[in-house]
């Protein structure tokens, strides 16, 4: 028998939900810890084996997965809305990781993609550029509105 774990977990801002597995499938540990680094890091040093690590895509993924991809044998970031099971029965973070283990085992999560970091870079270029622009026509219209109303007031003082 492999010393493999299966780990789900629920990510949050504040918390994460794991759940590990071992290669029978039985629960082994469940832990609650922060959603910091060092915190998280940890926990990972403190399993043995082949370490295989899933969690839901989300506003933490692409920290996490550069935090964890060094540490694990395995890390899949899957997509939420194609995870059948997570919408069956009871809705807790607990629950959630266990589950989320065990479609891991079972290797029934549709992974999504996760990588390139200049693929990343790019599309953080991307976003600002458009950020930057919006604002700035917003600004210039806001600019051309407070111009007319003083040109508006500058003509009625001089009657013209």
């Amino acid at each position: 028998m492999t010393s493999s774990k299966y780990i789900g977990m629920d990510v949050h801002k504040e918390s994460i939900s794991i759940a590990v597995r071992n290669a029978a499938g039985k629960i082994v540990m469940e832990s609650v810890i922060q959603t910091k680094a060092s915190m998280i890091l940890q926990f990972m040093e403190g399993l043995r084996g082949e370490v295989h690590v899933t969690f839901e895509e989300g506003t933490w993924s692409a920290w996490l997965y550069d935090l964890l991809k060094p540490h694990v044998t395995k890390l899949v970031v899957c997509d939420p809305r194609r995870n059948a099971l997570l919408k069956e029965g009871n809705q807790n973070d607990r629950v959630d990781a266990r589950k989320l283990a065990e479609l891991l085992q079972n290797n029934q999560l549709r992974p999504v993609y996760h990588g390139g970091h200049g693929l990343r870079a790019l599309k953080e270029l991307v976003r600002s550029y458009l950020t930057i622009t919006k604002d700035l026509s917003r600004v210039m219209t806001r600019c051309e509105g407070h111009l007319s109303q003083l040109g508006d007031s500058v003509q009625r003082h001089a009657g013209l």
